[in-house]
């Protein structure tokens, strides 16, 4: 891999590639494999044993994913990483491979509806405690400690009503009982927020949303410190929830215009929270670095700018929350987000929806929530098209 970390962001997004082949390319090759030979029967040997470096099969050892993850590895500043097929599968994956019978992991509360479902359901098949904690109340986290924590899991801003964790306090909590702390860095993006300069000792990512940014492949990886990444990997090579070469191939495309569309994302976004934070028919809008946002300066702090998700509360409750999405023109209805395409999202009958609703309502998803990925279009079709939509939902 060519990877020349003296350069600025912009320049490692474009220039960290595979090393290139005798054909002189370019642009970095797609390596459609699913295995690769050996020259002789002992190169073999040597290559399943480690003593020789060479890729193997595709499950666990590609280029194309080798140059994404190296990309990466880079951006966030991590020692090393892994791919993975999907960003649940990273989450799942760090989960599976870090802890084991009798451990216990520390959670946030406000975390995205199928990580909580595997903390809740899955892990305790496996005899793996949890605590779930307040994330508008970091200075209680070191109760739930015990003398078998661990692990920290937490999404920073948090999924979707964007409440922002102090990494660097987090950090000491990790240092001073030995916990493993790690971070879904999937709303920031490398780009606009690196965990591991706050004490991360893992950083995982949803690559399907703003890395991809046009919602075309799905993907994870887990980025951080080397010896529990190659804990990471064994499970993966054993299990395989592997990335395609293939979606690997897209997403290191995709990561030479992560910085200009995150730049045009958050530009969109914060219009529109402005826009949208005084408006008669909103209860409340939310967004990183809105002046009246509760954590404005810590955001500012950790995030070169406030990410591309606004979330705000429509006046009468999920009732209008529906018809409101039912009567949008242009923005999308999904439960993706990160495209360049504006979308909304009725977070509490969809996205968090196997959730209690006490559940919902300890972080922040009210009936009548909606979360707004804002997209690439003109700043003024996305206001129109929402304006038009309140108008509409009366």
């Amino acid at each position: 891999m060519s990877s020349k970390t003296k350069y600025r962001f912009e320049t490692q997004a474009v220039r960290t590639q595979s090393t290139q082949t005798g054909f002189r390319e370019h642009s970095t090759p797609l390596y459609l494999t699913s295995s690769f030979t050996f020259e002789t029967a002992e190169q073999g040997r040597d290559i399943f044993s480690g003593d020789e470096d060479g890729y193997l099969y595709s499950r666990f050892s590609n280029p194309s994913c080798d140059e994404f993850v190296d990309k990466m590895s880079v951006l966030e500043g991590a020692e090393s990483g892994i791919a993975t097929a999907t960003g649940m599968a990273a989450i799942f994956v760090t989960f599976a491979a870090l802890l084991e019978k009798g451990d216990h992991l520390i959670a946030s509360k406000a975390i995205f509806g199928n990580s909580i479902n595997i903390i809740q359901k899955i892990l305790p098949k496996w005899g793996i405690e949890h605590t779930l904690v307040d994330i508008k109340k970091q200075e209680t986290w070191e109760q739930a400690v015990q003398p078998n924590t661990k692990m920290l899991f937490y999404e920073t801003p948090a999924n979707p009503a964007l409440d922002i964790v102090d990494m660097e306090q987090a950090s000491e909590l990790c240092k001073t009982h030995k916990i493993i702390h790690c971070v879904d860095n999937c709303f920031s993006t490398p780009y606009l927020q690196q965990p591991i300069k706050f004490g991360a000792d893992l950083v995982i990512h949803s690559a399907t949303k703003f890395i991809d940014g046009q919602g075309r492949v799905m993907g994870g990886a887990i980025l951080g410190k080397s010896g529990l990444v190659e804990k990471t990997y064994e499970f993966l090579r054993r299990t395989g929830p592997s990335l395609s070469p293939f979606n690997a191939w897209v997403l290191s495309k995709s990561l030479e215009t992560l910085a200009v569309r995150m730049d045009k994302h958050c530009d969109n976004a914060i219009q529109l929270a402005k826009h949208l934070e005084n408006h008669s028919e909103i209860s409340f809008v939310t967004y990183p670095f809105l002046d009246n946002f509760y954590q404005v300066d810590l955001a500012k702090k950790q995030m070169k700018s406030g990410g591309g998700i606004v979330s705000f509360d429509l006046s009468g409750g999920a009732s209008r929350g529906s018809k409101f999405l039912n009567s949008l023109q242009m923005s999308s209805l999904t439960a993706n987000l990160g495209d360049t395409r504006t979308i909304a999202t009725h977070p509490a009958s969809t996205t968090h929806s196997k959730i209690t609703e006490l559940e919902r309502l300890e972080v922040g998803i009210t009936p009548g929530l909606v979360r707004i990925s804002a997209g690439l279009e003109h700043i003024n079709d996305i206001i129109e098209d929402i304006e038009e939509a309140i108008h509409l939902s009366k």
